[in-house]
């Protein structure tokens, strides 16, 4: 097989480069791993920043979100029995967020893509790829137990943190750089209102939690436990009345309860990889880096990620011009650290932390108060969560 471009990964970062490039008319095809259906269940957040919303209408993959998306102006903090709400939309001349969900996202980009009839491979087993410092970069795998082999001029790593495209570096030309946090995020699915109409973050002495929805009807609910806790020790009640008592008192009334979608614990960190480009390869998405989801930044990463690269891209075919792609990993990671130090800031103003000390706790509690007191403070948190705009 001959292609211009070799995706690897078809969640959110692959499917949206592969529909972008052929909005341009480069070819590319995408390999997976696991099934469409598996893809599909992966549960992930929702909150996009407008320049992802703006390269999802680019895509053309925008309709049903337009239709179905939550516009939010802001959002509300709690630290303890304290209450502040971030009006986004004043504090940064009139930008929002919205709320659909990541699953909806993958779901609109493989329906375009079935539609036009591009080329995904799902269930590919055994996938490797070859000579990527080379101008003939190759992706190997076997399908239905026959061996394939693509031909590509660029592979493009968007294959998740355990995929094998930034494992397929040499040790000695990639640096990687990770916080991990002694702490997880238990999370609940259910067919019930939310409990307000936008997002509610909370420090809470019990420990984080974050009411957040899919949609009108289904709700996102989080709660910060040990890493060595299960899901199994967990049941719906028993998260109800958890949230139920962590929640301020003027919400408890409004919270519904039913049962469970999906339930699972994730851990958090912090990741980036550097540089993203070997040659001919590129890595996106979290293929290169992961941030915890306190600052619903990791879905808008890999976007931005896919920005810059399917412009390099675009550039190169139309123009036979490699400034793009010489400066993808500067450009493409200049925009990630930012984005992992609003996650980290966040994640540690809003964590029970187990090792704090007294003063730890006391530097929390002034940050959130400085916050609280200041416009210029509310400002900068604002502008990172609509989105920094792009150099």
């Amino acid at each position: 097989m001959r292609t211009q471009v070799a995706i690897i990964g078809a969640g959110p970062s692959g499917l949206l480069l592969g529909q972008i490039l052929y909005k341009h008319g480069i070819d590319a095809i995408i390999v997976e791993r696991q099934t469409a259906n598996h893809v599909l269940e992966r549960i992930r957040a929702g909150v996009l920043e407008q320049v992802a919303v703006d390269l999802l209408e680019e895509a053309g993959v925008a309709d049903r979100l337009k239709l179905e998306g939550l516009i939010h102006d802001g959002f509300d903090i709690t630290f303890h029995d304290q209450f502040l709400r971030i009006n986004l939309k004043e504090l940064t001349g009139g930008k929002t967020v919205t709320v659909y969900g990541q699953t909806e996202v993958t779901r609109d980009l493989m329906n375009a893509r079935e539609k036009a009839g591009l080329t995904t491979i799902y269930s590919a087993q055994d996938v490797e790829i070859f000579d990527f410092e080379s101008a003939t970069p190759k992706v190997r795998f076997k399908k239905d137990g026959e061996s394939v082999q693509i031909d590509a001029d660029f592979i493009a790593g968007c294959d998740g943190f355990h995929g094998v495209c930034r494992a397929s570096i040499p040790k000695s030309a990639i640096e990687e750089f990770q916080r991990v946090y002694p702490f997880g995020w238990l999370g609940l699915l259910a067919d019930v209102p939310p409990v307000q109409h936008e997002l509610l973050y909370a420090n809470h002495p019990d420990g984080f939690y974050l009411c957040s929805m899919r949609s009108e009807h289904r709700s996102r609910y989080y709660l910060q436990t040990s890493l060595e806790d299960s899901a199994d020790n967990w049941s719906d009640q028993r998260f109800w009345d958890a949230l139920r008592s962590r929640l301020p008192q003027h919400l408890q009334d409004s919270l519904v309860t039913g049962p469970s979608l999906e339930k699972s614990i994730a851990p958090l960190r912090s990741f980036v990889a550097e540089p993203m480009r070997f040659g001919r390869l590129f890595l996106a998405g979290d293929a290169a880096h992961i941030v915890p989801p306190t600052g619903a930044k990791g879905l808008n990463l890999a976007a931005s990620d896919i920005r810059y690269l399917s412009r390099a891209l675009i550039e190169f075919y139309s123009e036979k011009s490699s400034a793009g792609i010489d400066y993808y990993s500067e450009k493409a990671l200049a925009r990630v650290w930012k984005g992992e130090r609003f996650s980290w800031w966040m994640s540690m103003l809003l964590h029970q932390f187990p090792e704090s000390s007294g003063f730890d706790k006391k530097i929390q509690a002034t940050e959130f108060s400085y916050l609280q007191n200041s416009i210029a403070a509310q400002t900068v948190l604002a502008e990172n969560y609509v989105g920094l705009s792009y150099d």
